[in-house]
């Protein structure tokens, strides 16, 4: 490999010669050799809308010099864009603060505009990653900032309108199936009857209640830390800095950020993410139960509840010729217990601040992005390639008036105890309860199908 010689604070490194970062990052590469974890797509993006919104204010407040704010600008848009994915090489697992992560994006920045400039890449000349990119900021203010941004982001973008695709497909066949009546089931129990579309009803109620969850978390991340800088003093920050950098990105991103009221709360703890993570984990509680639902309900084909076909989507077995598997929700609940140990690991960063500081926003910012992520796409692909593709089958209604729990609709008329002896009974002989019911009582058929009529016990009356 070719390399360069730089100087940092440090002194002399080697640096790949046809790398954009420098020796600041090429030092935390070689201390991080843990993992192949980096930050995403959604967090370069965020680093580098602070970085481009600090130069355009700095400029504004003419603390930078103009050719100088102006290749930042630009050298930032293409960060933003993703042009320089492959330039961000630090582990997720690094210093806790995030800052060579944070320098990593410095330098790429410094060196790109030191290129646009004519300069020689490495040299921090004219621009300087910390001098100029990095001016008004400091690492301990950035980091969270970039995390809230790039949540916030991915809730508004693509969490938040695919649990609205998922909830309107789960309404629908809420509506298909809303004259379908079986047997319900408690304690996976006989209970008494439900229309199939009542079930689909608690389904979509549940994604409707995570939807309004979730954006109490973006609420929660639409609050800053930018203006903190080291230990939320704000020292060598301009007064006007950081309301005007927020102002930009909020324009930028379409979400309305403010600056914190309490730079020391914000900026020594991640209470907000942890706050987000929670309601992003509340979702996916309510995913792998509404999966794990469809999933039962599909079991079989025979020997199974089998009260729904699933989609088949591929071969379900590599020597049992003909089986087809829920694999659509079974890999829902994979990426349900996945978020559930990602918030795990959330909420044990959230109590690893000492004093000013949390040290352990990276792998809180990588645990929340992702589980944002996976929740996104499988949430789709579960709307898509299962939900969409259901279809109810006859044998929920066929078992209703062989469940036991219809003697419920007895009770008013008998009372409980008879009524409970004729569930015995019909347990017991394997009748009907209307069978028993006519041996047992003096009710005539018309009647008991009266009383026993399937609908009739879908609804209160």
């Amino acid at each position: 490999m070719n390399m360069r010689l730089e100087k940092d604070s440090m002194g002399e490194l080697e640096v790949p010669s046809k790398a954009l970062y420098g020796a600041n990052t090429r030092r935390a590469q070689l201390n991080f050799p843990i993992s192949d974890l980096r930050f995403g797509r959604s967090f370069i993006k965020a680093l580098g809308l602070i970085k481009q919104s600090a130069a355009e204010t700095n400029l504004e407040l003419n603390l930078l010099d103009k050719k100088i704010a102006e290749s930042i600008i630009i050298s930032a848009q293409e960060v933003i864009d993703g042009d320089h994915d492959d330039s961000f090489v630090v582990d997720i697992f690094q210093t806790g603060s995030g800052t060579s992560t944070n320098m990593n994006v410095n330098e790429v920045i410094s060196n790109l505009a030191i290129s646009k400039m004519g300069g020689e890449i490495g040299s921090r000349n004219p621009v300087h990653p910390n001098d100029h990119v990095n001016k008004g900021q400091s690492s301990n203010d950035v980091i969270p900032t970039a995390i809230h941004i790039a949540a916030a982001i991915s809730i508004k973008d693509d969490l938040v309108p695919s649990m609205k695709i998922l909830k309107k497909s789960l309404q629908k066949k809420s509506d298909e199936f809303w004259n379908i009546v079986k047997t319900g089931r408690t304690h996976l129990q006989d209970a008494t009857p439900i229309r199939l579309g009542q079930e689909f009803k608690g389904y979509y109620g549940q994604i409707e209640n995570s939807i309004k969850k979730v954006n109490s978390g973006l609420d929660e991340l639409s609050v800053l830390a930018l203006g903190g800088t080291a230990v939320g003093t704000g020292i060598g920050m301009n007064p006007e800095f950081c309301g005007s950098v927020i102002s930009k990105i909020s324009d930028k991103t379409g979400i309305n950020f403010s600056e914190t009221e309490n730079h020391f709360q914000s900026q020594s703890t991640i209470d907000g993410i942890v706050y987000a993570s929670g309601c992003v984990r509340s979702f996916a509680v309510s995913l792998m139960k509404i999966a794990n639902d469809i999933r039962w309900l599909g079991s079989g084909p025979r020997a199974g509840i089998g009260e729904l076909n699933l989609p088949e989507v591929q071969p379900g077995s590599s020597i049992m010729p003909g089986k087809v598997n829920p694999v659509i929700a079974e890999s829902v609940t994979m990426i349900c217990a996945q978020v559930m140990g990602n918030d795990q690991t959330v909420s044990i960063a959230g109590q690893s601040g000492n004093f000013e500081l949390n040290v352990m926003m990276p792998i809180a910012a990588h645990n929340l992005l992702e589980s944002i992520e996976i929740l996104s796409k499988g949430s789709d692909n579960f709307s898509k390639q299962c939900i969409e593709g259901l279809v109810a089958t006859e044998k929920g209604p066929n078992m209703v008036n062989q469940g036991l729990a219809i003697c419920t609709a007895l009770a008013p008329k008998l009372g409980y105890d008879k009524a409970a002896n004729i569930a015995h009974i019909a347990s017991e002989t394997g009748e009907t309860i209307k069978q028993v019911t006519l041996k047992e009582t003096e009710l005539t058929s018309e009647e008991i199908d009266e009383i026993l009529e399937p609908l009739s016990m879908t609804e209160p009356k």
